[in-house]
């Protein structure tokens, strides 16, 4: 893998604004990604969420929610080090779950399909509009792309998982308007917990029509903000 910083990436910090997650850039506070697709979820999903909790009791719910952050840091903080060729030697002799998934989508998902690096969690905005951290941004089996790595407890099936392509259709976007770039194409690495690799791509025209979908979410976003 070729690691090309051909685009400067800005600098930020985040902080916590009325629940939400905002970055700091240029002077400008911009809600996060995360955040917009969080406030805009529809009854539909809301209510799903409310019924799993439901079912498997709160405290149990929240035991899990915590359980696969927790591992989803671990896995990224790996992948993240293996893409900076900064792994050490400590990391390596691990042997605990989320280093197993990790390498599992750096075997099945990267290793000689990723030939080009521009960034590694990577700050991308939007000006005025949002802002996130995509996890690689590069050249993904010949096209300029956005990749997002993912952990499940569940294998996914591609219809259950439009949020993932909406932030992939939020980052492909803020990367083309500051950029001039031409991303193309949003790719998501997934491991599950029983170490099975899942990868779901979606490009073209696809891609331009979960950007404006996301673009939407971002006008519901900040008009509940001036109805509350």
């Amino acid at each position: 893998m070729e690691r090309n910083s051909k685009f400067t990436y800005p600098k930020s910090t985040r902080s916590i604004i009325n629940g939400s997650r905002h970055y700091l850039i240029d002077n400008s506070r911009l809600p996060s990604v995360t955040s917009i697709l969080s406030a805009t979820k529809s009854d539909e999903d809301k209510a799903g969420i409310a019924a799993w909790k439901e079912r498997v009791g709160h405290k149990e719910a929240e035991r899990i929610k915590i359980e696969a952050s927790n591992r989803g840091s671990s896995m990224h903080a790996f992948l993240e080090k293996y893409l900076l060729d900064k792994l050490n030697m400590d990391l390596l002799e691990e042997d605990n779950q989320a280093k197993k998934m990790a390498e599992k989508i750096i075997e099945n998902g990267i290793k000689n399909k990723l030939s080009e690096i521009w960034g590694v969690e990577a700050t991308l905005y939007y000006p005025n509009k949002y802002a996130g951290t995509a996890d690689c941004i590069g050249v993904y089996e010949g096209k300029e792309t956005i990749v997002d790595f993912k952990q499940s407890n569940k294998p996914k099936k591609k219809e259950y998982i439009f949020d993932y392509f909406l932030q992939l259709g939020a980052y492909s976007l803020a990367h083309n308007i500051i950029y001039n770039s031409k991303i193309t194409q949003g790719v998501v690495l997934l491991c599950t917990v029983d170490n099975l690799f899942q990868d779901f791509k979606i490009e073209g025209e696809q891609l331009i029509q979960f950007q404006n979908k996301f673009l939407e979410k971002v006008e519901q976003f900040y008009d509940q903000l001036e109805t509350n």
